[in-house]
């Protein structure tokens, strides 16, 4: 029997799945256990390291508490700007130096620990390594008892600064092992490779960086992510929302299936006469087993000898990936062609920018309405 009111039962659903749902975007189970396989080794190596180089004992702490605070960071959102290298370092070293001056001039902790931690805030700010755990540090700092205070002012150097370099140097080859982009870098903005005044063709639709600043501003609110990251992430939601839109078409329905191309022992010029015989400008290069191996166009084979040296890193697709996924590609300034490829690499076809602009077309409704006077 049909549920009486579908549209209840399925509000009820999504409800459930919000509730099970991460707290944070992109945040599946798989990134949660390397996030815990993370703390497990960059705090307990950082402990190890600490002990043996300053051993342990009452005068010194094996390793202070906020590490932990900065593990979650630095394994469970490695991309936020408050979980990079100089963030965590910088953060709580700087901020245990706040708390040690706050304990120095005020004796009053009540006072002190509401001073240390706001000088943390701001000298944080200034020096853009803002860093939550430092508050802690500066806390630590103020309320550490005989341990931090006969340390004095090489606390937050030692064991602070030290065990931030230890976790930060292990989260780096955490990282890079696990296939992470750590430190994370926002992904630059377009530049026009024509080298003229004129905005990159997929910056003069839709919306520009001055949008961005004006929606924040708007919002009046700070947001745990990069500008340059939102940018990008918008961008991206855009492109999910054409392809949606746009379901149907893929990259097998438009790619050319005669595919010139050449092989890489072939001769540059018998390479020119084929672009100019056949009026393209991206020849696919393929390897003796037929495996595509990179692109030539005019410009590398003006910088190539007499072989094949300069190739270009191809642009590839599959033949099941929807066409408007190409047009980042396709739109860069640089790319005019992407090569579809099977799972070895072997060459079915090849998509041009005039492929997809008539892909495009196809998309656009036709029965577009006209103001009449």
């Amino acid at each position: 029997m049909s549920s009486p009111n579908p549209g209840r039962a399925e509000t009820s659903r999504l409800r459930r799945l919000r509730l099970f749902s991460p707290i944070l975007a992109g945040a599946t189970l798989r990134e949660r256990l390397i996030a815990c396989l993370g703390a497990l080794v960059g705090i307990g190596l950082t402990g190890v390291i600490s002990g043996y180089l300053f051993g342990q004992g009452p005068d010194l702490p094996l390793i202070v508490a906020p590490m932990g605070a900065s593990a979650v960071l630095l394994f469970a959102v490695p991309s936020s700007p408050l979980a990079q290298p100089w963030s965590i370092i910088g953060g709580n070293t700087i901020s245990a130096m706040m708390g040690i001056l706050a304990a120095y001039w005020i004796h009053d902790p009540i006072i002190a620990i509401g001073v240390g931690v706001s000088l943390a805030i701001g000298a944080m700010s200034f020096t853009r390594s803002l860093h939550p755990p430092g508050g802690a540090a500066a806390l630590t700092a103020v309320l550490g008892g005989p341990v931090v205070a006969g340390w004095g002012f090489l606390f937050p150097f030692v064991p602070v600064a030290l065990n931030s370099c230890i976790l930060v140097g292990l989260g780096l080859v955490f990282h890079k092992l696990a296939k992470r982009n750590y430190p994370h870098v926002a992904s630059k903005v377009s530049e026009n490779t024509h080298q003229t005044a004129d905005l990159p063709s997929s910056l003069r639709v839709g919306f520009r960086e001055e949008d961005v600043d004006a929606a924040l501003a708007t919002l009046d609110e700070t947001f745990d992510i990069d500008r340059d990251d939102l940018a990008r992430l918008l961008h991206q939601v855009e492109l999910q929302a054409a392809i949606r839109s746009n379901a149907g078409i893929s990259c097998a329905d438009i790619m050319s299936r005669d595919v010139i191309a050449v092989d890489e022992t072939v001769a540059p010029a018998h390479a020119r006469r084929l672009l100019v015989k056949h009026n393209i400008r991206t020849l696919p290069v393929k390897d003796r087993e037929g495996r595509l191996v990179g692109t030539v166009g005019l410009r590398e084979l003006l910088e190539s000898g007499d072989s094949l040296t300069k190739m270009a890193q191809p642009a590839t697709a599959a033949p099941t990936d929807h066409v408007l996924s190409l047009l980042p590609v396709l739109t860069d300034g640089r790319t005019h062609a992407v090569i579809v490829t099977d799972g070895d690499a072997r060459i079915l076809g090849l998509i041009s920018q005039t492929d997809l602009l008539s892909a495009v077309a196809r998309l656009l409704p036709t029965g577009a309405s006209h103001k009449t006077a």
